[in-house]
């Protein structure tokens, strides 16, 4: 894995082609680059992600970030009442009690 100005790109090889490409796996939109050489590969990363950042903002729109910092999670009821009460005793929210476990 590469990773470039919060984008990360994810590599694999083509024995067949002799070649070695890659995607950003973190974002919806399908960036994709590839190379002969590690060093020609990373470059062509840096660049899809620069022509990726160039294009939104030629469009006049902001481009996806690699994450929001959202993540929404399904629980079996009682885990989250138990969470809910442990934070409570601590006197923090859920969400400050869960960034305090790290």
């Amino acid at each position: 894995m590469m990773e470039y100005k919060g984008y990360v790109g994810q590599v694999e090889f083509d024995d067949d082609a002799d070649i070695f490409h890659g995607e950003v796996i973190n974002l919806r939109d399908v960036v994709t680059f590839q190379g002969s050489s590690v060093q020609e590969l990373r470059k062509a990363f840096e660049e899809s992600v620069d022509d990726y950042l160039e294009f939104c903002a030629e469009r006049g729109e902001s481009p996806e970030k690699p994450y929001s910092g959202k993540f929404m999670v399904r629980l079996d009821p009682q885990l989250h009442k138990m969470l809910a009460i442990r934070a409570k005793k601590e006197r923090k929210s859920l969400n400050a009690w869960i960034h305090a476990t790290k």
